[in-house]
């Protein structure tokens, strides 16, 4: 049986992208998750997408204009959506049930933020039997005074080679 795979793209919304406080890198990150959507949809991969439902007044309330998925990396009307409130995508979500009704195996993980959500879904993740790979670079979070963006990246790349596949986005094969 050959493995079912899945690219899951983790609140890539338009308040991470924001002028005048964005995340690390996000023209780069940008295209790169754009690059990766392409090759997913040439190999008839499934994207998922998981958007954060902010609370009242913050970047991503639910139906603002920062809540939304960025334009460049908009969903097609095939891919799945699944709306979240906490760091883990799987926690209060039906992503598991949409997950084990697609028969998937492997989740190839790209998004926002590195040290939230990113390595939190991760962990779930491997906890519930998937294969995961992490895009070494298909993930990014905020320079924050206390840590450097790029210092939060390769710890969490370092972190989550421990239980998962962390691959740079040219080395992997979508199909």
């Amino acid at each position: 049986m050959s493995q079912r795979k899945a690219l899951l793209i983790l609140d890539a919304q338009v308040n991470m992208f924001d002028d005048e406080f964005h995340v690390h890198e996000r023209e780069r990150i940008l295209k790169t998750i754009q690059s990766l959507i392409s090759k997913a949809r040439a190999a008839e991969t499934a994207i998922i997408y998981i958007r954060n439902d902010g609370g009242k007044g913050e970047p991503d309330e639910a139906g603002t204009a920062g809540w939304e998925i960025h334009p460049q990396l908009a969903p097609s009307v095939n891919d799945l959506v699944v709306d979240k409130t906490t760091p883990d995508a799987f926690e209060n979500t039906n992503l598991a049930a949409h997950l084990a009704k697609l028969n998937l195996e492997e989740l190839i993980v790209v998004g926002m933020q590195s040290e939230m959500c990113v390595q939190t879904t991760c962990q779930k993740a491997v906890e519930l039997g998937f294969k995961v790979v992490l895009v070494q670079d298909g993930h990014t979070t905020f320079d924050f005074e206390d840590a450097a963006a790029v210092e939060t990246i390769r710890a969490v790349n370092l972190e989550l080679s421990r239980i998962a596949k962390v691959k740079p986005a040219e080395e992997l094969c979508l199909n």
